[in-house]
């Protein structure tokens, strides 16, 4: 059974979709002069924004990267966290298995978009963005976590909402539960467990 569980952010833990993709949808259309509609930007969703932002074409990527987090505190009324997230950290730690986070988020991010909701307390080891230099859905997060935590891979398992976090995990040789309180398309995703609801992971765990 696991004794390590790995959770992504962003899909997975608190719902950041609106505010993410809103909040491009501004840079875009403030900056640019470009109204892209939100559908066209959900692949932005579960990789850095050095990664996604130049796949839309803009070259000053660290300029776009700032005004882009800027613009997420406008939006930040519209992050919540999961129900039954909260519920699940808890009674997890209670069981003494060690958590952790795999993030797409910077660590500048994290601060402002995922600590103000008091749940890193839970979360013991973390790697975010600017703590690899490759990152979803290559597997060198994953593998920086289990470094960092001395975590068996064949014990742990990690939590995502994303394809990328699927791959990422496949590739890190860790098994894979999707989230799918969060995912958009999980018929695409070849997960090991599919969970509807966080309740569903601990059920799972019992």
């Amino acid at each position: 059974m696991y004794n390590t569980i790995i959770f992504d952010v962003d899909g997975t833990l608190i719902d950041t979709e609106k505010a993410v993709l809103s909040s491009l949808q501004k840079v875009l259309k403030t900056d640019y002069g470009r109204a892209v509609p939100l559908e066209e930007l959900y692949f932005v969703l579960g990789i850095p924004g050095t990664d996604s932002l130049p796949q839309l074409g803009i070259k000053d990527v660290n300029r776009a990267n700032e005004r882009w987090n800027c613009f997420m505190k406008d939006f930040f009324h519209s992050i919540e966290v999961f129900n039954g997230i909260k519920d699940l950290l808890e009674t997890i730690k209670t069981r003494n298995i060690v958590q952790g986070i795999v993030t797409s988020k910077t660590n500048e991010e994290l601060i402002n978009d995922f600590v103000p909701f008091g749940l890193s307390n839970y979360l013991i080891h973390t790697v975010c963005a600017d703590d690899t230099v490759r990152h979803k859905p290559h597997p060198e997060p994953l593998l920086k976590f289990l470094e960092i935590s001395g975590a068996d891979p064949k014990k742990s398992i990690y939590i995502g909402d994303t394809i990328y976090d699927y791959e990422c995990a496949r590739d890190a040789g860790i098994d894979f539960g999707l989230a799918l309180w969060g995912c958009k398309n999980h018929e695409d995703i070849q997960a090991k467990y599919k969970f509807e609801r966080p309740q569903d992971l601990l059920d799972f765990l019992d």
